[in-house]
């Protein structure tokens, strides 16, 4: 993949997307266990051109993976939060790398204003979430702050069709 979850760009540049790749990745981010057939139907290409967009699409590091929209309630992770660090500057790829090891970790971004980076985690329940915070997090030497915010309630959105002529829009 291009794309080494790092934001860096290591391969050559992505090549721009058309109204049909847009399309299929509108498709794919609602059902991302469509089918080629069912996406090339409703895109109104054939098989073999729908196949070889998903695989360019891959290639070229626009589609990082396939996943599943988990209700982390329901799967025993009922604790969340979103917790702000404040780190050593010029830390953040080692502070990255511990944080992806930590169990629960499920979003880490580097961000500008009053805090660092930002981290989403799901956790069994509120001791875990607790120790994850006081043991595990603070323990890291480049980390000199943290603040966290519990989640009360998430809804993840869909990214469905949209309005009309949203096709113009670049999805995330």
């Amino acid at each position: 993949m291009a794309d080494g979850g790092d934001g860096s760009d290591t391969g050559p540049p992505a090549r721009p997307l058309d109204a049909i790749d847009r399309d299929i990745l509108r498709i794919l981010q609602t059902e991302g266990r469509a089918s080629i057939r069912s996406v090339a139907e409703r895109v109104h290409v054939s098989r073999a051109n729908a196949y070889a967009r998903i695989n360019r699409l891959i290639d070229d590091g626009v589609i990082r993976g396939f996943s599943a929209r988990v209700n982390h309630e329901r799967a025993g992770q009922g604790a969340s939060a979103y917790i702000t660090l404040k780190i050593v500057q010029n830390s953040w790829r080692t502070v990255r790398e511990q944080l992806q090891a930590l169990p629960g970790a499920a979003h880490i971004a580097l961000v500008s204003g009053d805090f660092d980076v930002l981290l989403l985690v799901h956790t069994p329940d509120n001791r875990t979430l607790r120790e994850l915070v006081l043991t595990r997090l603070q323990s890291i030497p480049e980390v000199l702050s943290t603040r966290t915010l519990l989640v009360f309630e998430e809804t993840d959105l869909d990214p469905g069709p949209g309005p009309a002529g949203a096709s113009d829009i670049e999805p995330l």
